[in-house]
């Protein structure tokens, strides 16, 4: 019922769910309601909002994004999978990992990845920090994702660090979006990226627009950032 939902709402943003997909994003409902009755996921819980606020909300993102099929993404502080399984589902041949620092989380996802048969999906439980001083994956992804974790300026330095040159770090953001990245700008050119962009996003329902920033990887991090865990939060850049 609510996958049909989803889909129905989804159309309005150019994007089309098949039978298999509205499927799985019932059974995500009900695997993330499940769950948060003994494990704190998420504190958007009814099933209308969910389909709002947490799949279609995800789901925009591949209004910036394009076809992320055969493309390396990283979604850091994910979560209950927000943004990185609605666009896994989306996206069946999208080379994805997801990253939470709560190993409580990255059970759940893993228990989600095998119900769903999402396929080869990597789970980490580490922090973006560490995972940015990582040869495994620093500058290795096209695109990083962070779904309204920190201040763009934090975020930022959570996520460029993992993006190719040529790639793109994606942030989620309210309303607010487009104030963040103005005073996140020094932090942004630091790091390596380019000018931000910002497109508004209004989902049904909502009185306020959702902001998503994107911002292209035009130079390498200097090897110093990430800083060490804790770090970006205490001195913002």
């Amino acid at each position: 019922m609510y996958g049909k939902q989803l889909a129905t709402f989804a159309l309005r943003y150019g994007i089309v769910l098949d039978i298999r997909q509205v499927a799985q994003f019932d059974r995500y409902l009900s695997l993330l309601q499940t769950w948060n009755e003994h494990t704190n996921l998420t504190r958007i819980i009814a099933s209308d909002e969910v389909v709002v606020r947490h799949f279609l909300d995800s789901l925009t993102c591949a209004t910036v994004t394009g076809n992320l099929n055969r493309l390396r993404v990283i979604d850091v502080g994910t979560g209950a999978g927000f943004p990185g399984v609605p666009l896994k589902i989306l996206f069946p041949a999208m080379n994805l990992t997801l990253a939470d620092s709560v190993g409580k989380k990255t059970d759940f996802l893993r228990a989600l990845g095998e119900d769903l048969g999402l396929g080869a999906v990597e789970i980490l439980t580490d922090r973006a920090e560490t995972l940015g001083q990582n040869p495994a994956y620093r500058e290795q992804f096209d695109w990083a994702m962070g779904r309204a974790v920190a201040h763009t300026r934090i975020l930022a330095e959570y996520l460029l660090p993992l993006v190719k040159i040529g790639g793109t770090m994606l942030a989620m953001k309210g309303s607010w979006g487009e104030e963040e990245s103005a005073e996140s700008q020094h932090a942004i050119t630091t790091l390596g990226g380019s000018s931000p962009t910002i497109t508004s996003i209004q989902l049904p329902n909502r009185a306020d627009p959702h902001t998503i920033v994107t911002i292209s990887k035009q130079a390498a991090t200097p090897a110093k950032y990430p800083r060490r865990p804790g770090m970006p939060t205490k001195r913002p850049l």
